[in-house]
């Protein structure tokens, strides 16, 4: 079969792979989708997770699937049943391990262990079922800054977690998000996702709009902007500092896009305004919260773009162009 995988920096190839079967405590799944991460754009550029290994990394682990066939020991999956699978619970597929779902069949290893692999709803697409992944990485940036209804949220970047993150917000009942992002189709998608408001740094004083929609506190002279919970989704590292000087006191600063490099921080003024910065990586097992957003909003406008796998690399250029949409997903027709 085809499957496609990272040989060096900036060297992704479809290969002739062999085809997999499931042995004592696999599953054997068909693909249905699997969608183009930001982390795979990253892994391409470096040649694998941290860099070349000397073989291929398979790639892809946003996905959904239908099982074919499990192995021995597995009582609790069927042929037929519809799945999400999460990708790192004893397998790391997609992330450096020996399996990845960009193609037409995938093998599951250790599909027993809690949280592996999840049963989806009748009524949930397969296509949409595929967002379940970044959709929990979205929540969970959400959920580490524990944010309610009344409070007045900042998400910078509208890719497809800061989407999922405003997605979160909109089931939690937080009806006051704004949106931030430098590309207008994203901010579109924003907008119909019912973010409140969508902010272009290229064409306006971000800050000075936030002050204007969220309103303003005082500080030590310091006119500081009204917002209770920021989200940083874009990648963007100067914003960690815009956001420390402009925030008032007692804000959550939920941390979910991939700075690789150090950034500056003023702790004097962390520690003035006793401000809350919180890491968020990845998700929990549980992949609840995702599949009941999934089923009670319509998160179609965060598909932008649908090809087969053979048509891989275009749909990697659309994903490496920010102003081109949002998630881009490999669509496996006989699924």
């Amino acid at each position: 079969m085809k499957q496609v995988n990272i040989h060096a920096a900036n060297d992704v190839r479809i290969d002739d792979v062999p085809t997999p079967e499931a042995g004592a405590g696999d599953v054997l799944l068909r693909v249905a989708a699997c969608g183009i991460c930001g982390s795979d754009l990253g892994y391409i550029k470096l040649g694998g997770v941290a860099g070349p290994t000397g073989k291929p990394m398979p790639l892809g682990h946003e996905l959904s699937g239908v099982i074919e066939s499990v192995g021995e020991g597995i009582e609790h999956l069927a042929p037929g049943d519809r799945v999400v699978v999460n990708p790192l619970t004893a397998n790391q597929m997609g992330n450096g391990g020996s399996e990845g779902a960009f193609a037409p069949l995938l093998l599951v290893r250790n599909a027993a262990a809690p949280g592996c692999v999840t049963r989806i709803p009748d009524d949930l697409p397969l296509e949409m079922a595929a967002l379940a992944e970044p959709l929990s990485v979205g929540a969970q940036a959400v959920a580490r800054c524990s944010p309610s209804p009344q409070d007045k949220v900042v998400i910078f970047g509208a890719g497809p977690i800061g989407l999922a993150a405003l997605a979160a917000l909109r089931h939690r009942g937080v009806e006051d998000v704004v949106v931030v992002d430098l590309s207008e189709a994203r901010l579109g998608i924003a907008r119909e996702m019912k973010a409140r408001a969508t902010l272009d740094p290229a064409k306006e004083d971000v800050w000075a709009r936030i002050r204007e929609l969220h309103g303003t506190e005082s500080m030590l002279g310091m006119s500081l902007a009204g917002s209770d919970v920021y989200i940083e989704a874009s990648g963007a590292s100067v914003l960690i500092g815009q956001v420390i000087e402009n925030a008032k006191s007692d804000v959550r600063l939920s941390v979910v896009a991939l700075h690789r490099a150090p950034i500056e921080v003023n702790f004097l003024l962390v520690m003035l305004k006793s401000l809350n910065i919180i890491g968020s990586m990845a998700y929990p097992d549980d992949w609840t919260e995702a599949l009941e957003i999934l089923g009670s909003a319509d998160l179609s406008p965060m598909v932008t773009h649908r090809f087969p796998l053979e048509r891989f690399h275009d749909a990697l250029a659309v994903a490496q162009d920010p102003s081109a949409g949002a998630k881009v997903l490999i669509v496996n027709e006989s699924s």
